[in-house]
């Protein structure tokens, strides 16, 4: 195959040609709202007269991807990346659909995540119909709203609001829009019932940004997802459908996120969008199945009839599996049209399975593997990409599949194809692509209009937010729905009564120091740092509604006034107190610990998925501040723990192994070390702040000392990072390799800096 240049195109059937193009303005097309078009199933609906594709593209954009562009009234919305190593920056860029130009960009650097070589925008942004609204979750948990103009309207750093757990995949995933909500995905280690690390739901104001549910139909999960749930109506209301890193497919009612039920399959996760096909879902996935020694497999699960709202979730049990086949597809989704579905396997094949039977009626080998990428169907043609670079278009049919084009491009596909008013859109690695079809004409339906049900009686009260987020001296005023049983809004509260309430199963009893009155709760000048539940009512309907209250600064903690009067379940004999109630994900993370004649924070070792450990202490809005630590290392001469300081994003970490003080941000993207001789199981004193220049660059400061002597004048180290982070939440942070060593935290002090 020759390979001139960028992109190479074989020609296998002879192209009409037209002496003149009439196409439908793109008021009149189809909008691709969503990563996998109108249904979440990979169909464009539009049609042409005399269709025939033009191999030279109708222009190219430069920037690096590997999700899927949007598209509404002509303005496409791609998520990219750019730059190269400490450069490197997440953006979102709005681009004239027809032209190519841009329109408006803005830029997000990775901070403290997990993510490795450069495994950014592996994911899409989403619409919303109603307000042409623009949705984006970043790889390392930014979660954005914007105007079609580029404002951006609202944003939460969902890793230091919620406790978002990041990974070395990078998978991220699109949000979706229902109703008045916008909906998305990830794992999350939070506070109380929360705490527990599991695959989330959030469902958010698509307006206001405002927190209205959470929902948790999984187990503990084994791996990240990055499914995007697929929405019908069905038992009268809106739900949703989408695979989990437990290795659960799950159901869940989107109006309220009540998990209505799931099917367990997979010990890994499942990362694959599923598809409905009548009263079944269909799933693919790619780790090893629970019932069998082999990798993957591709299933249909039929549905309960009938969904009883006021039980718990129902786990379906295996004869709820009404087929299966062999097709392994690690995080690629498939296409449905009518009975037939279109896969491609992770061995690169494109696979026709029959929708009623599972029945593979045939198989095409289009590469050697294949990550991510999924296909799309429009008028009669499948669109493939390759995770090496090939991209076919297909004409199937139950005798095989007959390939119209072959084109091949440097750089990897590992995104998925858009088609809007006659033109295909295709992200590479490298760049954007855009092909504008020959056709005569386009017809295409509007997008499709959804029946939620029918409202019922009142049965709940919902407050929002779900989950109130306050400092010293601060209020947040309330809104309340009541909710009938199968999650549609029947009325508003103006009045609820709601007092302090401690779940009997609460492991910490604690209560949020706060008060409510008048719809309002309030957090006195001199309030602690505490969290805690409320339940209430309107008089008609009651519910409940969460809440923190974080310290200002400055603030301190050294831990002194908390009993150590649980019994370790790990160490026999020890006893324990739960460290802040309402620091992210902290009770599953730290113990405090009587240590050495003292209290002091201590990392747990008994999950491996918690052996790298970071927990968020203030509030995400905080900058210009000093932390300082005591912190202390454990290990031998082979194996040392690292212990830190999380300070407006960055990581000052004290490195055990390496005998290093390292300032990092994103391992790869920021990372600077000066030596420093670490001594096991001795105290230091850590003390960090970062400065933000007029020109934006951020120069972070530390030094550290052994704890009792007197303090360096000069800082160990200083690093300057350009475009660096201007705010960020306080925090902890513990590395046990293997779970095997912990580090310890005590004289914990927060103040401004001078």
């Amino acid at each position: 195959m020759s390979k001139p240049g960028t992109i190479a195109v074989i020609n296998v059937f002879f192209l009409l040609t037209f002496s003149a193009s009439v196409t439908v303005g793109a008021e009149q097309a189809s909008q691709w709202f969503a990563w996998r078009g109108p249904n979440g199933d990979g169909v464009c609906h539009e049609k042409y007269r005399g269709w025939a594709f033009n191999e030279k593209p109708a222009w190219t954009f430069k920037m690096k991807g590997r999700g899927v562009p949007v598209i509404a009234d002509g303005k496409m919305y791609v998520f990219g990346y750019r730059g190269e190593g400490q450069d490197v920056e997440e953006t979102i860029t709005c681009i004239d659909a027809e032209s190519g130009k841009q329109v408006w960009q803005h830029a997000f650097r990775d901070y403290i995540s997990d993510t490795i070589y450069d495994r950014y925008s592996i994911g899409a942004a989403a619409i919303d119909p109603e307000t042409r609204n623009v949705y984006l979750q970043t790889t390392n948990g930014l979660f954005l709203a914007f105007t079609a103009e580029g404002k951006i309207l609202w944003r939460h750093s969902m890793m230091e609001r919620f406790g978002r757990l990041t990974f070395p995949n990078g998978r991220t995933g699109a949000p979706i829009v229902e109703g008045n909500l916008v909906i998305m995905h990830c794992i999350t280690s939070y506070w109380g019932k929360q705490g527990p690390a599991r695959d989330r739901f959030y469902a958010f104001d698509k307006r206001s940004g405002e927190i209205v549910w959470v929902s948790e139909p999984g187990i503990a999960p084994k791996d990240s997802s990055f499914s995007t749930p697929v929405v019908e109506s069905r038992y009268g209301t809106r739900v949703f459908y989408a695979g989990t890193g437990d290795g659960n497919l799950v159901c869940v009612n989107a109006l309220n996120g009540k998990p209505l039920w799931r099917f367990h399959m997979s010990f890994g996760g499942v990362n694959s969008s599923p598809v409905i096909y009548g009263d079944t879902v269909i799933c693919p996935h790619g780790k090893e199945n629970i019932d069998t020694t082999e990798e993957g497999r591709m299933v249909a699960v039929k549905m309960p009839g009938k969904i009883d709202f006021s039980a718990p979730q129902a786990v379906l049990p295996p004869a709820t599996e009404a087929w299966r086949n062999p097709t392994v597809s690690f995080t690629s989704s498939p296409v449905i049209v009518n009975d037939r579905i279109y896969q491609v396997s992770k061995v690169g094949e494109l696979n026709c399975i029959n929708a009623k039977n599972g029945e593979i009626l045939w198989h095409e080998k289009l590469g050697n593997d294949n990550l991510h990428a999924s296909p799309l169907f429009c008028d009669g043609k499948l669109f493939v990409p390759i995770f090496s670079g090939k991209f076919y278009i297909i004409e199937p049919s139950d005798k095989g599949a007959k390939i119209l084009h072959t084109l091949e491009f440097d750089g990897n596909l590992i995104g998925s194809p858009a088609i809007w008013n006659g033109h295909l859109y295709l992200h590479t690695t490298r760049q954007l692509y855009c092909w504008k079809f020959k056709q005569s004409g386009i017809t295409c339906p509007q997008w499709p209009a959804h029946e939620a049900g029918e409202p019922g009686k009142a049965t709940e009260l919902r407050a929002i937010p779900a989950d109130v987020l306050l400092q010293p001296g601060q209020s947040r005023r309330l809104k309340f729905e009541q909710l009938d049983a199968s999650g549609h809004v029947v009325g508003v509260s103006d009045s609820a009564d709601f007092a302090k309430f401690i779940p009997p199963a609460a492991k910490v009893k604690a209560e949020m120091d706060a008060g409510f009155s008048m719809n309002t709760v309030s957090a006195g000048g001199k309030a602690k740092a505490s969290a805690g539940a409320w339940k209430g009512s309107d008089g008609k309907v009651g519910g409940i509604f969460r809440g923190r209250v974080l310290s200002a600064i400055p603030f301190a903690e050294d831990f002194e006034a908390y009993k150590t009067v649980v019994d370790s379940k790990i160490d026999a004999g020890e006893k324990f107190a739960y460290p802040p109630l309402p620091w992210i994900g902290a009770r599953l993370k730290w113990e405090v610990r009587e240590v050495g004649g003292t209290k002091a924070l201590r990392k747990t070792l008994d999950r491996v998925l918690f052996q790298r450990a970071m927990t968020f202490i203030g509030h995400p809005d905080l900058k210009n501040y000093t932390m300082q630590a005591d912190v202390m290392t454990d290990g031998n001469r082979r194996i040392k723990s690292d212990v830190g300081l999380v300070n407006q994003r960055y990581l000052i970490v004290l490195k055990g192994n390496a005998n290093q003080l390292e300032v990092n941000s994103n391992q790869e993207r920021l990372k600077v070390a000066v030596p420093f001789s670490v001594k096991y199981k001795q105290w230091y004193t850590l003390k960090c702040r970062v400065d933000i220049d007029e020109e934006a660059t951020a120069t972070v400061r530390a030094k550290v000392w052994p704890r009792g002597e007197d303090e360096p004048g000069a800082w160990t180290i200083e690093v300057a990072h350009p475009k660096g982070h201007t705010q960020g939440a306080p925090g902890l942070f513990g590395f046990s390799p293997q779970s095997q060593k912990p580090v310890y935290v005590d004289n914990i002090s927060i103040s401004p800096s001078k």
